[in-house]
């Protein structure tokens, strides 16, 4: 069998190296900054990327590419229409996010309701001052679309005693959901919902889906939490629902353009907590990652189904 070329534009540790190659020992393992891959990427066969690294360059240059893995969920800037049209499968990450992700968006949660923000600014203050904190138990959590992170987030929500619908395309059975709704039921959850969490991958028809329309089927009460991308929020009517109080607060973790421009009003806003595109890091995120890859990997090599194949024209 012909070596084959696998060229990985991120550092590994020597463990993950090793587990790559006793996978497939004949494999060259080039690992790369992104902007040397045009050196290598002429004899690859299997690029191993993020999915927000663009390969507009590279994908000309690249006639031996047959797989391309994404070590993130997102696939954003991968499918351009030269890979849509092509032959070369594309997989990502997906599944591996779900525990860090799911553990930022109930810290969250607890977050807001427990008002911590006042909390810590009375301390900055050395001020003893009480505050009116909230429970979260039998509060209805919304998880607009269900799938590995979704379930995850349902898992831990189920077990602090509050009731979960979501959305999902498939109505499946879900021992943590109370009850599952249609993407066209969207409304619905959002009526019903204590704490709106999106989860939702980035496509044509989720692109701006939260417009100011949606912030008003919302509760008053209600708080709006977005770790998916920030593209499926439509930013400025969400600073509208903020500041004419269709919405109680937010916490996001991603926003429309990255990093978040410091005129930006959401800064100022104290109903509104931000983190920095975090909710996915973990210091064991690559280690699944490469373990979800080299499995992959090894079904590559005995062609058998693969896992995590994105339908390319549809982008998830």
């Amino acid at each position: 069998m012909p070596s084959l070329n696998i060229l990985v534009l991120n550092r590994l540790s020597e463990k993950e190296l090793t587990s790559i190659q006793d996978t497939v020992p004949n494999a060259n393992i080039t690992l790369c900054k992104p902007e040397n891959a045009p050196d290598y990427i002429e004899n690859t066969d299997i690029l191993v990327t993020w999915g927000h690294l663009s390969i507009l360059k590279l994908l000309p240059k690249a006639p031996r590419l047959k797989w391309i893995h994404a070590l993130s969920a997102g696939v954003d800037e991968l499918l351009i229409p030269d890979l849509i049209e092509s032959d070369i499968i594309l997989t990502n990450s997906r599944g591996i996010h779900g525990i860090p992700m799911a553990e930022h968006v109930m810290a969250m949660i607890l977050t807001l309701s427990r008002q911590i923000p006042e909390s810590l600014k009375n301390q900055q203050n050395k001020l003893w001052q009480r505050t009116r904190p909230d429970e979260i138990y039998d509060k209805t959590i919304g998880i607009i679309g269900l799938g590995s992170i979704g379930r995850e987030i349902a898992k831990r929500s189920k077990a602090m005693g509050m009731k979960v619908i979501a959305t999902k395309r498939t109505q499946t059975t879900e021992i943590f959901v109370n009850k599952l709704y249609s993407p066209e039921q969207l409304d619905i959850v959002l009526s019903a919902s204590d704490f709106v969490v999106v989860t939702l991958p980035l496509t044509d028809k989720t692109r701006n889906l939260f417009v100011l329309d949606k912030f008003k089927s919302m509760k008053k009460t209600a708080y709006f939490i977005n770790v998916a991308r920030g593209s499926i929020v439509h930013q400025p009517d969400l600073v509208t629902a903020l500041k004419e109080g269709y919405i109680k607060g937010a916490a996001l973790d991603v926003v429309d353009i990255e990093p978040l421009s410091s005129d930006s009003p959401l800064w100022e806003m104290e109903n509104v907590l931000i983190t920095p595109h975090v909710a996915a890091m973990s210091p064991y995120y690559l280690e699944r990652a490469i373990k979800l890859f080299i499995e992959n990997l090894t079904k590559y090599m005995h062609s058998t189904d693969m896992l995590n194949v994105i339908d390319k024209a549809k982008g998830y």
